[in-house]
């Protein structure tokens, strides 16, 4: 049911979007018709799509492991060290304050190219992962902990045996928006100048030169690639941790 609800909304927003180019925006080409993006995007063609994609796709997908794995990292260091829990908290609430516009530029000197793209993709995943980890290693059972103590198991024991566990559903709960955020923030450093190819890039251009149904097919693609992260996290979270959504469906 929820699928079925899902696809008409994606048909109603195709339709609105129909009504408002052929009213409201009709005169001024802002706001180009469905059909006429899809016509754009066929005459473009993967000769101009292909590449594109495949370059963004690649800096956020490093930026998606680099963020992710330092975020992981840092919960379980924090975990074993709980002392460090202020510092790491505080950094991450900074990461995910500062807009990454305003440190976009600073980051392309220091860095530059494609490493800039990545930096800003991996600090746009901190954060969520980060806090999704904390709260998923902190919700281990009480009792699993007392019975691992009991039988002279440490930190590590617990840690291995009941709170990575625990922390699955959380942590991938995390993941899952992290998948479209490392996107953004790698279209957002290309979209700042620090590559020469990518979705960001050929924005940029295609506003410039006010291609206006290139530049919306760019944004659809955009928006597909990151629905597409997010349902391949979800799926790999249905299959790691089966348990979560068969408690979520009896919860229901």
């Amino acid at each position: 049911m929820k699928r079925i609800h899902g696809l008409l909304g994606v048909v109603a927003l195709i339709a609105l979007w129909w009504l408002l180019a052929v009213t409201v925006f009709a005169d001024g080409g802002a706001v180009p018709t469905p059909w006429a993006v899809l016509a754009g995007m066929g005459h473009d063609g993967w000769g101009f799509y292909g590449p594109n994609t495949t370059a963004t796709v690649s800096a956020a997908l490093q930026g998606f492991l680099w963020g992710n794995g330092l975020a992981i990292g840092v919960a379980l260091v924090v975990l074993l060290v709980p002392r460090l829990e202020a510092v790491a908290t505080q950094l991450a609430v900074i990461s995910y304050c500062i807009p990454l516009l305003a440190i976009g530029p600073i980051v392309l000197v220091v860095f530059g190219g494609e490493a800039a793209v990545v930096f800003l993709a991996a600090v746009s995943v901190f954060f969520t992962t980060l806090i999704g980890a904390l709260l998923g290693l902190r919700s281990a059972d009480r009792t699993s902990l007392d019975l691992i103590a009991v039988y002279g198991g440490g930190r590590l024991a617990k840690l291995r045996h009941v709170q990575v566990i625990a922390a699955l559903p959380s942590t991938f709960a995390g993941l899952k928006i992290s998948a479209p955020g490392a996107l953004l923030g790698a279209i957002i450093g290309e979209y700042l100048g620090s590559n020469d190819q990518g979705l960001g890039v050929s924005l940029m251009i295609s506003q410039q030169q006010f291609q206006v149904p290139r530049t919306w097919g760019l944004a659809l693609v955009a928006g597909l690639v990151a629905g597409l992260g997010y349902a391949i996290v979800a799926l790999v979270a249905r299959v790691v941790t089966p348990w979560s959504y068969g408690r979520a469906r009896s919860s229901s």
